[in-house]
């Protein structure tokens, strides 16, 4: 009450100040000049208003209020008004003090006296001299590089180029009196030497030096006038060359001599260019030639600044500088600057010189790091198409003629598609031009944008040019049709933009369509509306079927009608359900087998345009049908998106339920207001069936993504509505919960996923109390002494759960006396704080728990550390300390620190907590700084061994130093000194062992003892006041010192721990502690982040082998604590430390000029893994970027080092560079050109790399020398080649580029020739980009051309080796260019055919034939003249010639190759013989003119291949048999086409010879496969020599097969493949016959064994793949082929592999609904693809169906009985063979729910029961006798392994309860199951 009373008395005396202040006013108005007999008195009010209006601060009302009343004075007061202003800021500026606050508040006011204040203007004007000497004295000497400061510096310049601007005229008439050396003068030359200080000193921010630019312009505009002079001064500056000054005064020269002196930073030229474009007026009538010359000299000097510019943040300044510039070269054109076309419009024409070096500039700049840079250079882009078009008449009459936009559009198209700069300029010249521009030059564009919207970097970019594209368009067309042709023109846009979505849709795959509904769709319906009935009817007419994995017509059609209803195109209302779309396909959606399908499909139920829009009971109706199969998703993009759609439904429900609510009180139609509360109760029948749906998934052994998404959307359900009991809310749930449905969630705290923990807890809270149970006292004590137990468990996961159980007590009144009541039982000395007040706040009940729950587990660990002090061994086996240290912060993490009441308490047990902390680290200290943690304790138990642990850890913890670079160290072999260790009898306790300790488990328990003492000392600095001289008292927590000892100790953990685990989290909660530093308002403590950075920089440089500092394991946590040091530095500022790091550590890393010693090498390592983690740190930004350059040169140059260290270290740091400079890998390949970069952007981001790589490698190729006969291999040759292989030269760069990357190409060709093949290969790679797609013809002849025509005695073979290889990868390059030329200007089969003698066969150069035959192929394969050739006919003369070489090889010749192995590369060759072989049978026979029908050869060729003694060569020509034959199967399915005849009959014949008789596991695989694919369609005729085998002989066969190689997993999926087939193909041929074959039950057996959950997944994918084949023939039968027992094992492992861990497999099998025979299906779901869960429903109810049919219902019952009753023997076994470790865990499958389960066995076993014929059952007495024992004995057992397991199972025994809990669910079943029977008399 006291601080409501003050703070109403501060606020009654504001508001009387502002009433004197307006009063003051009014009077003050109200004089008359009669009056002044009131002068000493008027004379003290004025100067009161004056000085309250010049003391107030900025924000303060009143000052606004004195301003006012100072203002209304009359007009013969003003003057005298002036005067006492004026005084009070004179006597402001005379006692300005040094203070930073005192200068801020005087700028603030001379910027006040400026905003609409005439008064306060005039008075400025009077002490102009003197105010301006005061911002001349403000901005004198502060650049200290803080924010604060940086920002009142600012606010200086600001507020001095005000008060020039608002008294130009006086300056004037000033400086054009007789005075020459006036006041006036002597003060704006002082504001010029401010301003040329500010901007020649870089500590300045760029914000500052920018203004000062303005300044510096504005200034000389108001001394100089507005006329041509001074843009010549301007110029003169911007130059830096005095001459141009002629015409200034003398003292505005001498004012900038800085300016001009010649090393002034390249800076100041860009921030004068902003200040000139700024200041300057650029539209007007025509002005003299200066200002034009200076307009053309900004860009000139901008661009220079381009290869200068290291910081991205200069560039995004340069970036922005030139499109002003463009903006004002477009405004002086428009504006008739130069009315008479001269020099300006030449300049800015299409084609100048100017045009073209501003071209390069926005290609090199359109995909920098920086969004900024990269949305001003499309802006500049776009200005530069005005300019052209302003300049030139005819661009301006008829653009679409203009030469100029023609190329450029062309070139535009012609650039890959993977460059993002790309769409926005053609996004440009679509706005320019018009979208029928475009299309006329490339039809395709539609089809092609759509394609790459599966990339998601490329996504938003291709969506924005299709909005412009489509939009521009449509315009078009109805421009040209005008009102009488829209329909046709809206066809034709439909052809052109909806139907190529719509293909996109149906036939892609889900993964690439994704963005298209997210970026693209949206936009089409917002252009056209009405285009949404197109595509219905454009979907509904398309065929069915779809390419595998694409989401058809039906999803393409919810996707459609989803986007489209988010829009508000349509409502449910206007008849969607009944009009556009049937009911029966929402339902087929929203249950389909792809997630996006059913995610659009529910999206289409949720989403709206009106959150008020009625749900209808059509929608709930689809949400019941939906909701149950949906719950169990594994992948976490769809069950974050389920839950946000369901929230918008809910949202719905709500919005539009208090509508009904509201319009229920207003309504007066009765029947109206019925059919209103119809709706709300309808509203409140589907709230609670939800809320019992997710109450009822959350059992035990539920699946950890069932819990998840039900928690959440329980939650949503709580936020929106709520759970509270006693509410008047019409929607409140709290009658819905149960206590057992509470109880469920309290038991989901105990799992093992965080996420789901955090769910359930935050869940509870909102739960009713009376459910949950807390308040009980026997339940919380039970609950409370179960937290308590697991915070001491060794299991990690269960301190976490333990800590969720403390957070839910804290706001529980009885924890204190509950604690009191545990701490009597332990016999612990505890004293809970006492609640002051019985009816406390939950403030304050918070705060006293906190305080109870941390003193106890304070105390209990404080015990448990001295125990631990004395063996770490006993206290890793049975009380490790992290767990007590986890509770406490989480603790901790609950209070509100901002109003704590018992401080005195909260500061004692702060202080223990700290010094407990320091104890605890103490202890397992000598593990986690150990040279190796992860080996020190021996992993067995026997005593002796472990004796040696305290001499070991004597040993290492002294002496733990870096001499590995001078010696090795030895483990004593004595023992040395006394242990501290316990007497080993603590080990047994007689009976046997008393605890089981593993290295696993000491490890674990020290490095995360570690981890949680840096989380709860982060947590105390970083939460917990401070306790300052500022501060009162009894207001802080923490002191300086405490703050600084916990600063000590993160540096110590940080510099000398050795496991990951320690010093990552030791770095978390340091990142606290200087993020707290920073925050501070102490200097001491804000001084600390850049004094430790200075001694550990120190330290870095002085160490040596005998330094603590970790070398290894890349440094440790010293590059951490650098990092962290670092990110406290603030972003605004100029980021010295980071500069100052950068500095030291690019000198350490590189190498030292003498050679590497144990002083240098050192500190080498540490700079060059320290560079590596700043490098990789996101946090740093683009601040990091300008020291990229050094770091390069350091990890090349690292190479060179003899020290391996040094290499290793440098190689990591490379692949961090490479990763920074290029960006993250995008896909598997890598050299995607998604990860390359033009050279020109490359070396203008990184000029100093530019003469450093090119001297690099002039230097390793002059080693690169084969003709020597030895091999030297130069250090960094492999560096380099990788750096360059990711440069490409863009077609759109200049042919004159200073930094072209034509003078590498030499020296990587003279690479080609090193002796090692890698080398050569990386030459041949890094070649490619550097040849332009117009330049590789001819850059193929001229390598070429260098082979020699025959063998010679100075042939190198490396040599021509290397050439070949450059010449391959060119080729290669050129085919899949897709921007290649139609015509090239080189013939290289000219240089090619002389030179085919190099593909023949020779002993010593296999290789260089294999290199070469690939090369004939490439050339070979061009089935178009892409070279110039004459009509083909060279081209059909080299094939021949390739061809005759092949058919002379002895690959083909009659004797064949010899299967002994020849000289090395023999393989090789004769797989490019195969190769060439198998592109002329196989592949591409038209091509060769070896088509079906004209020749032999390609059967031939094939067979020669297939009989080869090789198998590598058999491999290859069987997997491209495969590949084309599932080529063509796919064409079939898509296309209906009518199979083809290839291949032969000879080579079928062949290929089943082959397989009864390979021998090598892999071909044979492959010859199964093969023969799989061709037995779809045919019998195959199998011939063993001369005698024809029978389908059943060679199913016998093929079965011994996958049974005798069940471990090699292809052979095995081959062999069992094949089998299915023949077995369907024997079904078929004859249904009757075929039950007599006794080899069906093996194959049934086989299918049935590769369904088990132990199987690999390729073989459960191809069990599944085998069943949904046979589920027409052999699954659905009605003449049990197989018959009943085995048909029924089919089905068991079907519904298996159903519930799979594996989603694809999962997936798969859940096609078998699609291959059911019609009639047994509901024609709703015909055909069509469900998810596995409903798969599953409905596949045990035809299984039922199918007993009906069989007539086995007896059976099936039985059969189901024994499914839902499990198999116990092996799930014992399993239970009993588990073993507790730590880290290693069996098979999990996390999506099988067994409840679920046996629950679906049990509803269709009630199903079933109602069939007929099921009296038959009385004939299996004896079964269900057995049955009824079997379930008693399990339910029996079952309970009483329950009621031996401790108090609260669910949370010490989670998985033994569960296991349990699931046992005596299905014996509960079974058991009701058989009462069902004994209740109808069938079972007796």
């Amino acid at each position: 009450m006291s601080r409501i009373q003050l703070h109403w008395e501060v606020f009654s005396l504001k508001v009387l100040s502002l009433c004197v202040s307006l009063q003051a006013g009014s009077q003050l108005e109200l004089l008359s000049e009669e009056e002044t007999s009131r002068g000493p008195l008027l004379q003290a009010c004025l100067h009161t208003m004056a000085l309250i209006y010049t003391s107030l601060l900025a924000k303060n009302p009143l000052r606004r209020a004195s301003a006012s009343a100072l203002s209304s004075v009359p007009d013969w007061l003003q003057e005298q008004t002036v005067i006492c202003l004026s005084a009070c800021l004179s006597d402001s500026l005379s006692t300005v003090g040094s203070d930073h606050s005192s200068y801020s508040h005087l700028i603030d006011s001379i910027t006040a006296c400026l905003d609409a204040f005439p008064l306060g203007e005039r008075c400025i004007h009077r002490l102009l001299a003197e105010g301006e000497c005061f911002v001349d004295h403000g901005l004198a000497g502060r650049h200290v590089v803080q924010a604060q400061l940086m920002h009142s510096c600012l606010a200086a310049v600001k507020a001095s180029m005000l008060v020039v601007q608002r008294s130009q005229e006086l300056i004037s008439a000033a400086l054009q009196a007789v005075h020459p050396h006036c006041t006036l003068q002597l003060t704006l030359s002082g504001l010029l030497d401010c301003y040329t200080h500010i901007l020649t000193d870089e500590n300045f921010l760029q914000a500052v030096q920018s203004t000062a630019g303005m300044a510096v312009v504005l200034l000389t505009r108001s001394v100089m006038g507005s006329g041509d002079r001074v843009a010549a001064v301007v110029a003169g500056l911007l130059q830096g060359s005095e001459q141009c000054a002629e015409c200034a005064p003398v003292w505005l020269t001498q004012s900038c001599t800085g300016l001009y002196d010649s090393g002034r930073p390249a800076g100041v030229s860009l921030y004068l260019c902003h200040g000139a474009l700024a200041m300057l007026n650029w539209r007007g009538a025509t002005q003299g030639p200066q200002r034009e010359q200076l307009l053309l000299l900004v860009p000139h000097t901008l661009l220079a600044l381009d290869t200068s510019v290291k910081e991205s943040s200069t560039a995004m300044v340069v970036a922005r500088v030139l499109t002003l510039w463009s903006g004002a070269a477009l405004e002086s054109l428009q504006g008739g600057l130069s009315s008479p076309p001269g020099l300006l419009h030449d300049s800015l024409r299409g084609g100048s010189e100017l045009q073209g070096h501003l071209l390069e500039h926005v290609y090199t700049h359109w995909e920098h790091p920086l969004d900024g840079v990269r949305h001003q250079t499309r802006a500049l882009f776009k200005n530069l198409l005005l300019l052209h078009q302003h300049s030139s008449p005819l661009a301006f009459s008829d653009p679409y003629r203009d030469p100029y936009f023609t190329q450029l559009t062309h070139n535009l198209l012609g650039l890959e598609w993977h460059q993002r700069g790309k769409y926005g300029s053609l996004a440009c010249l679509v706005e320019l031009l018009g979208a029928g521009y475009l299309l006329a030059l490339d039809p395709q564009l539609p089809s092609r944008l759509l394609g790459l919207m599966g990339d998601q970097t490329l996504a938003p970019y291709a969506s924005d040019l299709l909005e412009r594209l489509f939009v521009s368009h449509k315009a078009q067309l109805v421009e040209e049709d005008g009102t009488g042709g829209t329909e046709a023109g809206m066809e034709r846009w439909h052809q052109t933009w909806v139907t190529p979505l719509l293909q996109v849709l149906c036939r892609a795959r889900l993964d690439q369509t994704t963005y298209i509904l997210d970026y693209f769709l949206p936009k089409l319906l917002r252009c056209s509306p009405s285009s949404l009935a197109h595509m219905v009817q454009a979907l509904q007419v398309t065929p069915t079927c779809r390419p595998p994995g694409s989401r058809g017509a039906l999803g393409a059609l919810m996707t459609c009608l989803r986007a489209a209803r988010a829009q508000g195109v349509v409502q449910s209302e206007e008849g969607l359900w009944g009009g556009l779309v049937p009911l029966f396909l929402l339902r087929q959606a929203l249950v389909h087998k792809h997630d996006q399908v059913r995610m659009d499909a529910l999206g289409l139920l949720c989403e709206s345009h009106r959150r008020t829009e009625v749900l209808t009971s059509q929608e709930m109706e689809l949400l019941h049908h939906f909701l149950p199969s949906s719950l169990n998703s594994q992948s976490p993009g769809v069950r974050q998106l389920t839950v946000s759609l369901l929230k918008k439904l809910l949202c719905r429900v709500k919005d539009s339920g208090q509508s009904l609510q509201r319009r229920l009180v207003q309504e007066r139609d009765q029947g109206q207001k019925v059919r209103d509360q119809h709706i709300l109760d309808t509203y409140k029948e589907f709230l609670c069936w939800l809320c019992e749906s997710l109450f009822g998934v959350l059992l035990p052994g539920a699946s950890f993504s069932t819990c998840l998404t039900a928690l959440h959307l329980l939650c949503q359900l709580a936020h929106l509505f709520t759970f509270n009991t006693g509410s008047d809310d019409v929607f409140a749930l709290g009658e819905v919960v149960t206590p057992a449905q509470a109880q469920n969630v309290l038991y989901c705290v105990a799992s093992n996923f965080l996420e789901v923990k955090q769910l359930a807890s935050a869940l509870l809270r909102q739960l009713p109390p009376s459910a949950v149970g807390l308040q009980e006292p026997c339940r919380m004590q039970t609950l409370l002494q179960a937290a308590l137990d697991l915070s001491t468990s060794t299991k990690p996961f269960d301190s976490v759960t333990a800590a969720h159980l403390f957070n839910l007590f804290l706001r529980q009144p009885a924890l204190p006396q509950a604690l009191l009541l545990c701490a009597q039982e332990q016999g612990l000395s505890f004293q809970p704080p006492a609640l002051t007040q019985p009816q406390a706040f939950e403030a304050l009940t918070l705060e006293t728990n906190t305080l109870a729950v941390v003193q106890y587990l304070l105390l209990c660990l404080k015990a448990e550390v001295v125990k631990a002090e004395s063996s770490l061994l006993l206290a890793a086996a049975s009380y490790p300390l992290y767990g007590r240290a986890h509770c406490i912060t989480a603790a901790l993490q609950q209070l509100n620190t901002g109003c704590l009441t018992l401080t005195g308490q909260w500061r004692n047990v702060m202080s223990e907590l700290i010094t407990v902390s320091y104890r605890m680290s103490d202890v397992v200290s000598p593990v986690v700084q150990s040279s190796s943690p992860e080996g020190l304790i021996p992993m067995d138990t026997d005593s002796e061994t472990s004796a040696g642990l305290q001499r070991i850890l004597q040993e290492i913890q002294p002496r733990d130093t870096n001499d590995f670079f001078t010696t090795v160290r030895e483990l004593d072999t004595e023992p040395t000194g006394t242990t501290v260790s316990p007497p080993l009898t603590c080990w047994d306790s007689g009976s046997g062992e008393g605890y089981r300790v593993t290295a696993q488990m000491v490890l674990v328990c020290c490095w995360r003892s570690m981890k949680e003492v840096s989380m709860v000392l982060g947590q105390v600095c970083q939460s917990l006041p401070l306790q300052t001289s500022s501060k009162h008292s009894d207001q802080g927590l923490i002191t300086e010192e405490q703050v600084e000892g916990v600063g000590l100790y993160f540096r110590q953990q940080l510099l000398q721990s050795r496991h990951r685990g320690a010093f990552e989290l030791a770095y978390v909660g340091f990142v606290r502690l200087t993020d707290m530093l920073r925050r501070s308002g102490s200097r001491t403590l804000q001084q600390l982040p850049g004094r430790w950075l200075t001694e550990v920089l120190q330290e870095v440089k002085s160490s040596d082998p005998s330094s603590k500092l970790c070398a290894t394991r890349r440094s440790a946590g010293i590059p951490f604590y650098i990092q962290a040091l670092l990110s406290s530095e603030p972003k605004s500022s100029s980021c010295s430390l980071l500069k100052m790091t950068m500095r030291e550590l690019t000198a350490l890393a590189m190498p030292s000029p003498d050679r590497a010693t144990d002083q240098t090498t050192v500190p080498q390592v540490h700079a060059l893994n320290i560079l590596r983690a700043l490098y990789r740190d996101t946090r740093l930004g683009e601040n990091i970027i300008p020291f990229v350059s050094e770091g390069v040169q350091a990890a090349v140059l690292g190479f060179t080092s003899p020290v391996w260290a040094v290499r290793n270290s440098s190689t990591l740091l490379f692949s961090t560079l490479i990763t920074r400079i290029f960006g993250v890998k995008k896909g598997k390949d890598e050299h995607s050109k998604e990860n390359r970069m033009t050279g020109r952007e490359f070396f203008t981001r990184f000029p100093a790399l530019y003469p450093f790589l090119l001297s690099q490698l002039e230097e390793a190729a002059a080693s690169v020398d084969s003709d020597r006969g030895q091999v030297i291999l130069h250090p960094s040759l492999f560096l380099l080649l990788l750096v360059l292989g990711r440069l490409f030269p863009s077609p759109m760069d200049g042919s004159s580029s200073p930094l072209g990357l034509a003078p590498f190409m030499p020296f990587i060709i003279r690479c080609g020739r090193s002796a090692v093949y890698r080398t050569r290969e990386m030459a041949a790679r890094a070649l490619v980009p550097f040849v332009m797609v117009t330049q590789v013809p001819s850059t193929i002849q001229t390598l070429l051309e260098d082979l020699p025509l025959e063998a010679g005695p100075r042939t190198q073979q490396n040599h021509i080796h290397g050439i070949l290889l450059q010449v391959l990868f060119l080729l290669r390059s050129y085919q899949t260019d897709t921007h290649r030329p139609q015509a090239a200007g080189s013939d290289i089969s000219q240089a090619l055919r002389p030179r085919l003698w190099l593909a023949s066969r020779s002993p010593l150069i296999c290789s260089l034939s294999h290199t070469h035959l690939c090369v004939s192929l490439c050339a070979c394969e061009c089935s178009l003249p892409v070279f110039r050739l004459s009509l083909d006919s060279e081209l059909k003369e080299l094939r021949e010639e390739t061809l005759a070489l092949l058919m002379a090889s002895e690959l083909v010749t009659p004797g064949g190759p010899s299967a002994v192995c020849g000289p090395p590369g023999t393989t090789q060759y004769l797989l490019s013989l195969a190769r060439l072989a198998l592109s002329a049978s196989v592949e591409s026979p038209l091509l060769w003119g070896m088509e079906d029908g004209n020749t032999s050869r390609g059967p031939l060729l094939l067979g020669c291949l297939l009989q080869c003694p090789h198998y590598e060569v058999r491999e290859l020509a069987l997997g491209e048999v495969l590949r084309r034959l599932e080529r063509e199967r796919d064409e079939e399915k898509g296309e209906g086409q009518i199979s083809s005849h290839w291949p032969q009959e000879t080579i079928i014949s062949n290929l089943t010879t082959l397989a009864l008789h390979e021998a090598h596991p892999q071909s044979l695989a492959k010859v199964l496969q093969v023969l799989s694919v061709l037995s779809v369609n045919s019998d195959l005729l199998w011939r063993d020599g001369l005698r024809n085998l029978t389908q059943t002989e060679v199913l016998e066969r093929v079965l011994t097969l996958a049974e005798g190689f069940a471990h090699s997993v292809e052979l095995h999926c081959a062999s069992l493949t094949l089998a299915s087939r023949l077995v369907v193909h024997l079904v078929h041929s004859d249904p009757q016959g075929v039950a007599a074959v006794a080899c069906l039950g093996r194959w049934g057996a086989l299918v049935s064994q590769s369904c088990g959950v132990e199987q690999n997944a390729e073989v459960k994918m191809m069990a599944a793949e085998v069943l949904v084949n046979a589920t027409p023939t052999l699954l659905t039968s009605p003449n049990l082929p197989l018959g009943v027992s085995h048909t029924v094992s089919l089905w068991r492992g079907l519904f298996t592999l159903l519930q799979d861990e594996d989603q694809d497999v999962r997936d798969r099998a859940a096609d078998f609904i699609s291959n059911l025979p019609t009639h047994l299906l509901n024609p709703d779901v015909a055909c069509v693809s469900v998810c596995p869960p409903v798969a599953l429903d409905m596949g045990v109810g035809l299984l039922c169906q199918l007993f009906q049919l069989w007539g086995q219902v007896p059976m099936g019952i039985l059969t189901l009985t024994e499914w839902l009753l499990g198999d116990q023997e092996q799930e014992t076994a399993t239970a009993e063979d588990e073993e507790d470790f730590l880290f290693e865990k069996g098979d999990l499958n996390l999506w099988a729910e067994p409840v679920q389960w046996a629950r679906l066995l049990h509803r269709h076993l009630g199903v079933l029961f109602k069939a007929p014929g099921l009296t038959a059952l009385n004939q299996n007495q004896a079964e269900l006798l057995r049955l009824s024992a079997q379930a008693e004995a399990l339910s029996l057992a079952t309970q009483q392994a329950l009621e031996g397991l401790p108090a609260l199972p669910q949370f010490s025994c989670t998985i033994e309860h569960a296991r349990l809990a699931l046992q005596q669910e299905r014996a509960t079943l079974v058991l009701a199951i058989l009462g069902t029977l004994r209740q109808t008399g069938l079972s007796g």
